[in-house]
């Protein structure tokens, strides 16, 4: 992927799609089912010619453009701070997961085995989506810090919130592993804030 900060927005895009879906499904116990299934399917494209086709098109991104232009956008004073955590967070385990090959095989061989489960189901499917969870629970949940995700008890304790919930972290990873490999680092983060929100406006569907 060439780095540059069209393909670093477009990332981080998706990464905050992915952190706002895990508010939403431990807050109010359901999710945009379009965004979703866009985290979701980009789990399963792992040949693409660029970074917007594994996400389909720019339109399917438009819930993580708004959420980084809100997070992140000078102007703006109506932060989540629990959106900020979960999407620092991910990006602290994907730098873990770099320096663990073995898990990296295990994730790569479980999102294949999980993918066959489309010659009977969706990729969205219950059973697709509890696939994956037990795949981030193996290997991602292990390395640690483990993700502490707030909301409200009762959707946190259904199994299908829980295993959407650790899909889309999975999702999140899938992003934080596309923003270093378009130049992303913790710095660029930190002062490029500014060029970073200017391009997810520029490309953010209107």
């Amino acid at each position: 992927m060439t780095p540059s900060i069209e393909n670093r927005a477009i990332a981080m895009a998706a990464l905050f799609q992915c952190a706002e879906l895990v508010r939403q499904v431990a807050w109010e116990g359901s999710a945009d089912p379009a965004a979703f299934e866009t985290c979701i399917k980009s789990l399963f494209t792992l040949e693409a010619e660029g970074i917007e086709a594994i996400y389909g098109e720019l339109a399917n991104l438009r819930l993580g453009f708004n959420v980084l232009e809100q997070q992140l956008g000078q102007q703006n004073t109506t932060r989540e701070m629990e959106i900020t955590r979960y999407v620092v967070t991910l990006l602290h385990l994907e730098r873990r997961l770099r320096k663990r090959p073995d898990l990296v095989s295990a994730i790569q061989e479980g999102v294949q085995t999980a993918e066959k489960q489309f010659e009977f189901f969706s990729a969205t499917h219950a059973n697709t989506v509890a696939r994956l969870a037990e795949l981030y629970q193996n290997t991602i949940s292990q390395m640690g810090p483990r993700i502490i995700v707030q909301g409200d008890q009762g959707h946190l304790s259904n199994p299908d919130n829980a295993a959407r919930i650790r899909a889309l972290l999975l999702a999140g990873i899938r992003a934080a592993v596309l923003w270093r490999q378009a130049g992303g680092s913790r710095w660029s983060l930190i002062f490029g804030r500014t060029k970073l929100v200017a391009a997810a406006r520029r490309l953010g569907p209107h």
